[in-house]
């Protein structure tokens, strides 16, 4: 499955670590390098990566990455990558199209287990991989994104999603599979005002009860988001975390 990675923005709460948050080195590994590694090990086959804030280096970077990998690594440059992350999304749907691919964040380190079960999830227009575990102490409750789901007679949908969302019951792990109803959805949002976010592209499909989800039971997963969980996922490595072998 083709996997697109949003990787265009500032990042600022690691710019003193590195300027380039997709770049910035894992024990001794770009992040970037890690997303992309762990995808490929889950399943994906071909990448597409949105660049945008320090995308000179990055490209260049993927560029040799993919060399000396064999690996399938495309880059987008986003006209604007200071805008909300669904535009970077529209910049990636431009290139690969309407098939069913892979969505993730160049900032969240997984198990492949945890890709492989969302590839494995039954098709609709958007399935997140979401941790049920409230209690996951690698989650950072001021940033994670929080989700609220609900059981139907299809399985399990999402019903809210949301930062600042207090009622939940589960979050979201940063992994989805999408196609072009999501894209559709997003610009949808987008032209009638919305924040121009991937989590408002989701909620416009909640409404319908076409957002779905899978339990990605205790597969690992870290959203490296700042100093902090930039030494909890060097510690993780140490401890022989999945999915972040050297």
């Amino acid at each position: 499955m083709h996997a697109v990675i949003v990787a265009a923005g500032f990042g600022s709460r690691l710019r003193a670590v590195s300027p380039s948050k997709p770049l910035t080195p894992v024990a001794g590994i770009p992040l970037i390098e890690r997303v992309i590694l762990a995808a490929r090990e889950g399943g994906a086959r071909a990448f597409t990566v949105v660049t945008g804030h320090e995308g000179d280096a990055l490209e260049a970077h993927l560029a040799r990455t993919a060399l000396a990998g064999g690996l399938s690594i495309d880059c987008v440059r986003t006209d604007d990558w200071s805008r909300p992350n669904g535009h970077s999304v529209l910049s990636g749907a431009a290139r690969v199209g309407a098939q069913r691919h892979l969505l993730m964040m160049a900032d969240h380190l997984f198990d492949p287990a945890l890709v492989a079960r969302v590839i494995a999830s039954p098709a609709a227009p958007l399935v997140l991989g979401i941790d049920r575990r409230l209690d996951n102490p690698l989650v950072d409750l001021d940033d994670v994104t929080r989700v609220r789901t609900a059981r139907d007679e299809h399985g399990t949908r999402i019903v809210a999603i949301g930062k600042h969302l207090p009622d939940y019951d589960c979050y979201d792990t940063g992994v989805f599979a999408v196609d072009g109803r999501f894209h559709d959805a997003l610009r949808r949002s987008i032209d009638a005002g919305g924040s121009g976010s991937i989590s408002a592209g989701v909620e416009a499909l909640a409404r319908d009860g076409a957002a779905r989800i899978v339990d990605v039971g205790d597969a690992w997963w870290l959203d490296v988001d700042d100093p902090r969980a930039l030494a909890q996922a060097e510690d993780a490595l140490a401890a022989g975390a999945p999915g972040l072998a050297a």
